[in-house]
């Protein structure tokens, strides 16, 4: 019996595969769309409930857009310098950095900014709401924790795409719910722990390459860094205790969640582990709590920016309560 699944094969990064022109068009730029559009909806639901307001200054519908437009230009530049200057092995991008944004590749095929960065997005996300909360004198952290509920719902969307385009795929497992996607590393079945890994998840085979299930890691991130994020995030808006709490919430509980679910997605072949406690670990196996990837040691760096932010505005508010 086959306890893995097999990844869709209906399924393709293009929405219309077969037809010139719209094959262009793909689900992950869509999901990018409605993340969005989602996290601009619930920060409009935040306007009208005078969530942003402050000091009597009414927010109008202008203002929002001017403000999302700023983080979403902001988010995007600084998910792809992350991409390109951290996650990319090959260094092409600092000996050419003028291709960091250039959408076409060596013989004009339209690639799109193949590449973002989520720790990126928060960077340059982040930079652009404080700018912007500055010119506009707007609370910087008032707007922020509005973004801190926000975000992890639109989030949601960007993880599908990543599932829609069959990528960022997790480590191999015999957990019923594996997934065998397509373009995932083969290997050689006559390797002995291959052929006892196929059996125990229930794959047939007998000579040539296998495919091993994966975690799908993906929806795990959908769901934990986004839904269970966003309810979290949301509940406590309702009584948030002050100023930055949210955000600080946010960037702790998003690097502490991605933290975790690193451990079950593979990391980049090309960059492996970061620090390994057992050097030469293949990236498809989870042989030690200790080998920690790129992204483990961003998200760490987020968990403690989040802690950081919460311990200092809470000591904050709380000599501004005694002086009360």
């Amino acid at each position: 019996m086959l306890l893995a699944i097999n990844y869709p094969s209906w399924i393709h990064p293009q929405i219309f595969p077969n037809i010139p022109f719209l094959g262009l068009l793909r689900w992950y730029g869509l999901m990018y769309v409605f993340a969005f559009a989602t996290a601009y909806l619930v920060m409009n639901k935040l306007r009208k409930n005078k969530k942003l307001d402050t000091n009597n200054v009414e927010t109008s519908e202008d203002d929002l857009f001017s403000f999302f437009l700023t983080g979403i230009i902001f988010l995007l530049i600084g998910a792809r310098l992350f991409s390109a200057l951290i996650y990319d092995s090959s260094k092409l991008y600092y000996r050419k950095p003028w291709l960091i944004f250039w959408p076409f590749d060596e013989n004009w095929n339209f690639t799109g900014l193949a590449g973002m960065s989520y720790h990126g997005g928060v960077v340059g996300g982040t930079l652009g709401i404080v700018l912007w909360c500055i010119r506009h004198k707007r609370p910087v952290l008032q707007w922020a924790d509005a973004m801190a509920v926000a975000i992890p719902l639109g989030y949601t969307f960007g993880r599908l795409g990543n599932f829609l385009n069959a990528e960022l795929y997790g480590r191999i497992t015999t957990m019923p719910w594996g997934m065998i996607f397509p373009d995932a590393q083969r290997f050689s079945a006559s390797i002995p722990w291959v052929a006892e890994f196929a059996q125990k998840a229930g794959l047939e085979i007998s000579s040539g390459l296998v495919n091993l299930p994966r975690h799908p890691s993906q929806l795990y991130e959908a769901f934990f860094e986004g839904l269970f994020l966003f309810g979290v995030n949301y509940a406590v808006s309702k009584k948030k205790p002050y100023p930055g709490f949210l955000t600080g919430l946010f960037y702790a509980g998003y690097g502490f969640v991605r933290f975790i679910i690193e451990y079950f997605r593979e990391p980049d072949i090309d960059l492996g582990f970061r620090i390994a406690k057992i050097s030469d670990t293949p990236t498809y196996l989870n042989v030690s709590l200790l080998n920690i990837s790129t992204g483990q040691i961003l998200c760490f760096i987020m968990f403690v920016a989040g802690i950081s932010l919460i311990i200092v505005q809470g000591i904050r508010h709380k000599k501004m309560k005694s002086r009360d």
